[in-house]
């Protein structure tokens, strides 16, 4: 009798881990699922929107607003998320299932709860809810990541798991290839008919594009589209660096290359920066791998297939260099320069009482502060300005993506650091900081905790073992976190990074146990 409750428990043991790993099986499908197809998702979309102040300000008002990127993406995110969470939860309670014992688990935790409690809290709990009209990245959208890394984190992935994800990623870069391409060039798909029809097939009858919207690619605008695809060109190059099939390192250089391109058409310094900085880690995996010839030759072939692209591009338009190179080298060759006609010189002559008014007493006329940029492109006055905001609700907080409705419009000072004092700031165009503002200190403090074990730990494996999925999922992680210092978060960018972070964290521990 005793040996047949053996076989029974040995039998069901045997069945629950069959089980387990079928669940995480389609649970990994429903991850590459979000990584390939969710930032592809260019729909648009009306929404009510209430404002919650009194103001004339069109974009500050409320009514019908529209949007073309972010909320069928962020309806995306949720909708896996949940069935994900659903089957995780039955692998859990039915099967026998583990969640990994890490410290970790406490610091997401913590940012879940003050994203909660940031939201529950904020003056404008419906847009901390849901997130800005046009952004979608408030407190459910960030629930969301949080969850999926988390599953990520725990489940068991296939030995063919790294060329998964990058062929994944294939049609993304493709995608904007084209799209970037034709808008670089003068024609806008927007314009297509066909385009056209499909993107406005959501729309309530009557409804319309606005008039002069155009298509950069699938992710809202230029500096989105710049971060994103530096990620991918040091992700893919590193991938061809690691990579012993000389076929497949041929196809992600390729990948790297389309990427690259994507990057300096979207005309913005962010990418180029995050580049630039993650090159430095490349060149170590270089020097790192076993086939050192091969690896250094592929970043050869690289930097020479780059050059030709980056001349073209330039050629087309100047800024290409001005929002890349022209980060270091002020004078652009690109630039033609055309000879000052005599009719455009200014010959006004200013005195001194043209500074001064006379009424019944003598006065002066206040001193307008010069108009002009603060660095990184209006950014550090947008993060002073965030700073003095989180001063007065230090704690939890404004709730996520509010930023619009409370940061300081219209004051004479931004003739200084955003040129025009007219300018509605409507995120902080920056993660970190978004998450200062939004979340309180405590949340912002329990996020930077979660992205340094999620960078220290890989590295450590790294640098043991020399592990290829740990190195190139690790330098996209680690090339998200420094393009966040100059961009916001979104669903398109943000659900396929943290999910990529999870799946990064989940081979560190399973490299860990096995050593």
């Amino acid at each position: 009798m005793s040996k047949f409750y053996e076989k029974v428990a040995y039998r069901d043991v045997e069945e629950d881990i069959k089980s387990q790993k079928s669940v995480d099986k389609w649970i990994f499908r429903l991850l590459l699922v979000v990584m390939g197809f969710a930032p592809l998702i260019v729909m648009a979309s009306i929404k009510e929107v209430q404002t919650p102040l009194i103001t004339n300000i069109a974009a500050l008002t409320g009514g019908l607003k529209g949007d073309l990127f972010t909320h069928y993406k962020a309806l995306f995110v949720v909708g896996i998320t949940i069935i994900v969470a659903i089957i995780f939860m039955a692998k859990i309670l039915f099967m026998n299932g583990e969640i990994r014992k890490t410290k970790l688990n406490y610091a997401i935790g913590a940012f879940a709860v003050s994203i909660i409690l940031s939201t529950i809290f904020s003056p404008n709990i419906s847009i901390a809810l849901h997130g800005m009209y046009n952004q979608s990245d408030g407190a459910i959208s960030w629930l969301c990541y949080l969850s999926l890394f988390f599953i990520a984190m725990n489940i068991e992935y296939p030995k063919k798991a790294l060329n998964y994800i990058l062929y994944s990623l294939y049609p993304f870069v493709v995608i904007n290839l084209f799209i970037i391409s034709m808008n670089f060039y003068g024609h806008d798909l927007l314009q297509n008919s066909a385009v056209s029809k499909f993107v406005k097939l959501f729309l309530p009858e009557g409804a319309d594009i606005t008039e002069g919207s155009t298509l950069v690619g699938t992710l809202n605008q230029w500096n989105y589209m710049s971060g994103m695809f530096a990620i991918m060109t040091v992700m893919f190059l590193t991938a061809a660096v690691l990579e012993k099939n000389i076929g497949r390192a041929i196809g992600h250089l390729f990948v790297a290359v389309m990427s690259i391109a994507v990057m300096l058409m979207s005309i913005s310094t962010s990418g180029f920066l995050t580049v630039c900085v993650m090159m430095i880690v490349v060149l170590f995996v270089a020097f790192r791998s076993e086939k050192k010839a091969q690896s250094f030759a592929i970043i050869a072939v690289f930097l020479v297939a780059s050059a030709p692209v980056f001349h073209v591009l330039a050629s087309k338009d100047a800024r290409v260099w001005t929002e890349s190179v022209g980060f270091v080298i002020k004078s652009n060759p690109y630039i033609k320069e055309e000879p000052v006609s005599a009719a455009s010189i200014n010959t006004d002559v200013k005195f001194d009482w043209m500074t001064k008014a006379y009424a019944a007493e003598k006065f002066e006329l206040p001193v307008l502060p010069e108009r002009a940029l603060s660095a990184g492109t209006g950014r550090a006055y947008i993060w002073g300005e965030g700073f003095e905001l989180v001063k007065n609700r230090p704690f939890l907080g404004y709730g996520l993506d509010t930023f619009m409705y409370n940061f300081p419009h219209y004051n004479i000072d931004a003739r200084a650091g955003l040129f025009d004092e007219n300018t509605i700031i409507d995120k902080p165009h920056s993660m970190y900081v978004g998450w200062l503002y939004g979340t309180g200190i405590i949340g912002f403090l329990c996020g930077i905790i979660i992205l340094i074990f999620s960078l220290f730990s890989p590295l450590k494996i790294a640098f043991k073992s020399n592990h290829s999925m740990v190195w190139i999922l690790g330098i996209a992680w680690g090339a998200y976190l420094v393009q966040a210092l100059f961009n916001d978060s979104l669903p398109g960018t943000s659900a396929v990074m943290w999910i990529m972070a999870g799946i990064l964290l989940a081979t560190t521990f399973k490299k860990t146990n096995m050593n």
